[in-house]
């Protein structure tokens, strides 16, 4: 593991050695979560194989599913049954095969307009803290990803989104990348009420851009940390900047 001041790094061999150690990391950050332990999700291929390996023994046994709750960072703003739909990956991998419904907490990408389900979203995320987590940070453990441009969540490079500070949850019109469809994104502050940060990076694909971040170019992945503790970045072999 090597330190750059708040920011712990960690790289396995192989996908599947990342899909098992960030599968521990959940296990762990729920198993340290009180009564009402809180998961934000991510979505994506990479965080997809850890999804999958968590409905599967001997991962599932090890998860009170009855008293997890399972938020999202981001989604699209496409109906909850289309493939681009980030919470319907999530359900499809493993929580609706594992998790009460209503503990399986989307954003309503049914309503009228992103900012409406911005909106919606913060009103559900501040009464769950008041009433579940009082005192206590809004997450346990917030898995996220890094983009070709170095958004995460669906924030994007040089976005008013990133300056926002007084909302928890926003609407995002334009996407930077494919898909270019509206987005509805936590915003960074609200990403930072967690225990714990887990970035996910697989692949030859995320190498440059992490690179680039990783020598302090001003991207948004760069800014998201956990209020709480740690933020870590686990990277598979391949994804990992040359030295």
């Amino acid at each position: 593991m090597s330190t750059d001041h708040s920011r712990d790094v960690i790289v396995v061999p192989d996908a599947q050695a990342l899909a098992e150690a960030a599968a521990q990391r959940v296990v762990d950050r729920i198993a340290d979560g009180g009564n009402h332990p809180a998961v934000c999700l991510t979505g994506g291929s990479t965080p997809k194989r850890l999804y999958e390996l968590l409905a599967t023994p001997p991962w599932r046994e090890r998860i009170p599913w009855l008293q997890v709750h399972w938020f999202i960072g981001d989604d699209r703003f496409v109906p909850p049954d289309d493939p681009l739909n980030n919470m319907g990956m999530a359900r499809r991998a493993f929580l609706d095969v594992c998790a009460p419904a209503g503990n399986i907490h989307a954003i309503a990408t049914t309503a009228a307009t992103p900012d409406d389900a911005a909106a919606a979203y913060e009103a559900e995320l501040r009464d769950f803290q008041a009433t579940r987590r009082a005192g206590q940070l809004l997450f346990d453990l917030v898995l996220l990803g890094v983009g070709p441009d170095g958004h995460t969540a669906s924030l994007f490079p040089n976005a008013a989104a990133l300056k926002e500070h007084s909302r928890s949850v926003v609407g995002v019109a334009h996407a930077n990348v494919a898909p270019f469809v509206p987005r509805v994104s936590l915003t960074l502050p609200c990403l930072a009420q967690t225990r714990e940060m887990l970035f996910l990076a697989a692949g030859h694909d995320k190498q440059e851009i992490l690179r680039r971040m990783f020598a302090g170019e001003d991207l948004p992945a760069g800014h998201a940390r956990a209020a709480g503790g740690n933020t870590l970045w686990m990277l598979d072999q391949a994804a990992a900047p040359s030295p």
